[in-house]
């Protein structure tokens, strides 16, 4: 693979591992990319690993039944 240049190489790695890490816990990487984007802004950092993919979808279920209630 080629990239036009370093910095994108490393963006473009960053990018797939994420991608891949999401579907080895079986997490559709473009619904955890679009939910993390929208929410680390506000996210409190000594929570910050609830946002990581293997327990996404576990705080994703938390948060829905939440907004149920």
């Amino acid at each position: 693979m080629f990239v036009g240049s370093i910095k994108g190489g490393d963006a473009s790695a960053l990018f797939y591992s994420l991608a891949e890490t999401c579907r080895l816990n079986g997490v559709e990487p473009e619904a955890w990319f679009t939910d993390v984007i929208e929410r680390i802004g506000n996210h409190p950092i000594n929570r910050i690993d609830e946002l990581l993919p293997w327990n996404w979808q576990a705080a994703k279920a938390i948060q829905n039944l939440e907004q149920a209630a």
